[in-house]
């Protein structure tokens, strides 16, 4: 009897399987078939449409959970805003579920609270409902979020819109929270941060610049490879990088060198790519590098006929990447 293991909280190939073969298959309707960042939904007034809103839910397992960069708190409110930006929704309200284990420091429970509450107001969310559930256990601490956001009329940001012809950007240095989440572990020292972040002034930015925002998507657990493919898959194209082009920190490229570890595939708790037309690339580039959270993006390839991805090593060969397989880091988030 097949079993779950660790690779099915990867983000990769055996999450997606996951997704498919159990709930996917029990849950199926027209608006989570879509599988983005958050679902869409409308509100109605008879057979008017009153407004668009944006909703998606997470939970955060993180280990451990304080790191140099953010703590759980944080980033379970990151998390979700971002999910709800990724739609180009103006995210508004959260709800976050606790689930406490016996033994667990009141005062790290309080200073974790704290920086949800801090997040939230520099995200521009409200924390309108939540709930406390106490489990046997060695002090640990699991928060599940949920967000709501509206949609602004005019923006229509969705995976399957991508075309030939478009230009992908990255919003900056990939690998940032994976390493410092496994310096943390390995008791490695170093200098290295988690980019814990919301992005809500790189979103905006790109969209009061005046961009046409085709697709977004954070680039989280399963890294820029899983993302990419699963983009690739839902529009129907080809996605070619250029790896010169992909921004990755110093010390973390070191760090992952040392370790065998690939930047494609690392998780990141701050960054995003966002897909524009050709003729707009640049602008949006511009529009990113004037974001706190964006001062680091490049353009990182394009969006051409056909199917597949790939990239263009230094090297000059190009080859072919896939989505994640395996376990990859666990409890990355």
């Amino acid at each position: 009897m097949e079993k779950i293991t660790m690779a099915h909280g990867s983000g990769g190939k055996s999450s997606a399987q996951l997704m498919a073969d159990i709930f996917g298959k029990h849950f199926k309707n027209q608006v989570l078939d879509k599988m983005e960042d958050a679902a869409i939904v409308e509100v109605t007034s008879g057979t008017y449409s009153i407004a668009k809103i944006a909703c998606s839910t997470d939970s955060f397992v993180v280990s451990p959970l304080v790191f140099k960069g953010g703590d759980i708190g944080k980033l379970c409110v990151c998390g979700t805003v971002n999910d709800l930006l990724m739609m180009g929704a103006v995210p508004k309200y959260l709800t976050c579920g606790f689930i406490l284990e016996e033994g667990l420091s009141i005062d790290l429970l309080d200073k974790v609270v704290e920086s949800m509450a801090l997040q939230a107001k520099e995200a521009g969310v409200m924390i309108v409902a939540g709930d406390t559930k106490v489990v046997e256990g060695n002090g640990g601490m699991y928060i599940n979020t949920t967000g709501i956001g509206q949609i602004p009329k005019g923006r229509e940001v969705s995976s399957a819109n991508c075309a030939a012809g478009d230009v992908i950007l990255c919003s900056g240095n990939l690998g940032d929270h994976h390493a410092c989440i496994l310096s943390h572990r390995m008791e490695i020292k170093n200098n290295i941060q988690s980019d814990c972040a919301a992005l809500n002034d790189v979103v905006e930015g790109l969209f009061e610049a005046g961009i046409q925002v085709k697709a977004m998507r954070d680039v989280t657990r399963g890294g820029l490879g899983t993302v990419l493919n699963e983009i690739a898959d839902s529009s129907g194209c080809r996605i070619e990088l250029e790896e010169e082009s992909i921004p990755v920190d110093e010390e973390v490229k070191g760090f992952a060198d040392i370790l065998g570890l690939d930047p494609l595939y690392m998780g990141n708790e701050g960054k995003m790519i966002a897909v524009v037309p050709a003729d707009q690339a640049e602008k949006a580039l511009e529009a990113m590098k004037a974001s706190e959270h964006g001062k680091n993006a490049a353009i990182i390839g394009s969006v051409l006929e056909g199917e597949g991805t790939f990239i263009k090593t230094r090297l000059g060969a190009t080859r072919r990447f896939d989505v994640l397989y395996g376990e990859g880091l666990p409890r990355i988030c």
